[in-house]
């Protein structure tokens, strides 16, 4: 008798750790039934890390769409991207964050996949043809323009209030017919004739050097324009007319276009603006040349985006006691057309992805409300276009942005950046524009043939330079001398 209990109480407590143990599979069945979809989202810039979570607690509010949110070095970024893709797939970046230059690097390593006809890009109403050339590739969008960055014209709006003023007052200072800057055109000033600040606002460098000529500066001022000439972001606009590196979406090999009359001959005029404005350097870069602006120690710079946010900034703090304005480049002069430069950052979706519909909808969702507080948040410009904006500096920039050369995407002139900023410091050093460029092309060429290609020199062109005046450094005003005059010659 007391083996059969044993025997049955074993079979009944085996019966029980059965039904236990089927119960506890069901449980995890259903817990994995009902467990959230989760997505990845990559980036690597820091300013986005609250925006980018704040979005997406709210797509996972409307949507039930878990978003991991992942920031990541920028150093060997896609490499990053494309070891967490052939990894076991649990970390894989279904949707991420890339500067446009790196789309044919991205889309050719099946890291970037063709977008879907109802992706926002091809919304037309939503984009300019420059943010959508920036993301085309091979005649194919494989990503959305989500924020951008490019230059414009950035001028301190109290000192032009004051030239006014006090032009104004002085009776303008001038001699019957005497000419003065006004937006590009060639007005004439009579006696008595009243200057406002919105006239002095230049639409050309000539139109600076004529402003720096004819009007006294406040006692602040030591530079009239000064920019940051080591950095290509900030030069580029002298020639960005008329070269082509790629046509425009910057991804056809076929069409290089560096060397050629205009560009040479908008090069010689950089070169010249060194007479005028002497500036050095190994000694300037962009931070330097803010705070000098910042300090009111300049009226004119070429500025990013990113003075916007700085400048209000320093207001709130005390440390920018003067108004400032945006205006887009200035040209050369009425033959020399300038054009910009810029870099569109955009959402990609991973090639190895399987949640490509739904990263498809994260896209779409920060893409269409990324103008509610995108840049109050983070300090970026959306890509997306507006029908108003609350701060005229930021339209401007959009403007800008819509004028402007998107950065090219061939891995093959990767280089080209870098070569064309050597290419401007030779020139701004006092070497030869004319053929600086001819070599500069014939290196671009020979890299995308792999061979050799010689250039056919052009003759150099007779470009009518900039008005005879010297700029003084550090004064603020022009003198004219004699030896300046024979610049003109």
């Amino acid at each position: 008798m007391a083996a059969v209990f044993v025997v049955v109480f074993a079979l009944a407590g085996a019966f029980f750790f059965y039904n236990l143990q089927r119960g506890g599979e069901a449980d995890l069945r259903s817990d994995f039934g009902n467990r959230k979809e989760t997505i990845h989202l990559w980036y690597t810039d820091d300013a986005l890390t609250d925006y980018l979570g704040s979005k997406a607690l709210e797509f996972y509010n409307q949507t039930d769409i878990r978003v991991d949110v992942k920031q990541v070095s920028g150093l060997e970024y896609l490499e990053a991207v494309n070891a967490a893709s052939l990894d076991d797939g649990t970390d894989t970046p279904d949707l991420y964050i890339l500067s446009n230059d790196s789309l044919e690097k991205a889309y050719l390593a099946g890291l970037a996949t063709q977008l879907p006809d109802t992706a926002p890009v091809y919304e037309e109403q939503l984009f300019s043809q420059s943010a959508r050339n920036a993301v085309l590739y091979n005649g194919k969008y494989v990503a959305c323009p989500m924020y951008f960055e490019t230059s414009a014209l950035l001028y301190n709006k109290t000192y032009l209030q004051q030239i006014a003023d006090e032009a104004n007052g002085a009776g303008a200072g001038q001699e019957e017919g005497g000419a003065y800057p006004g937006e590009g055109q060639d007005s004439e000033m009579t006696q008595g004739q009243t200057v406002t600040a919105e006239q002095l606002i230049p639409a050309s460098i000539v139109d600076i050097l004529t402003f720096a000529d004819q009007y006294s500066t406040p006692e602040n001022v030591e530079y009239f324009f000064r920019w940051d000439v080591s950095d290509i972001f900030y030069n580029y606009f002298f020639i960005g007319n008329y070269i082509s590196v790629g046509g425009a979406a910057g991804d056809d090999k076929s069409q290089i276009d560096i060397y050629n009359t205009e560009s040479v001959s908008s090069l010689k005029v950089y070169q010249e603006m060194n007479q005028f404005f002497s500036i050095d350097t190994k000694e300037t870069n962009y931070d330097t040349i803010m705070q000098e602006f910042q300090e009111g120690k300049t009226i004119y710079t070429i500025a990013t985006s990113d003075c916007i946010r700085k400048l209000d900034e320093a207001a709130k703090n005390g440390e920018f006691g003067y108004e400032y304005g945006i205006a887009k480049l200035p040209d050369i002069n009425q033959e020399l057309v300038t054009r910009g430069m810029s870099v569109t950052n955009a959402l990609v979706i991973n090639g190895y992805s399987e949640h490509k519909e739904s990263a498809g909808r994260l896209m779409e969702y920060l893409v269409k409300n990324a103008n509610a507080d995108l840049y109050s948040m983070t300090g970026k410009l959306s890509a997306v276009n507006r029908d108003s904006y609350e701060n005229a500096a930021e339209a401007v920039f959009m403007e800008s942005y819509e004028e402007s050369v998107p950065i090219p995407k061939m891995l093959e002139t990767g280089n080209f950046w870098v070569e064309l900023e050597i290419c401007f410091a030779k020139v701004w050093g006092g070497e030869d524009a004319n053929t600086q460029l001819r070599q500069l092309s014939e290196q671009i060429k020979t890299q995308l043939a792999g061979e050799v290609v010689a250039e056919q020199p052009i003759e150099d062109p007779q470009v009518e330079l900039l008005p005879a005046v010297e700029y003084e450094e550090g004064t603020g005003e022009l003198d004219v001398t004699p030896e300046s005059q024979g610049m003109s010659e």
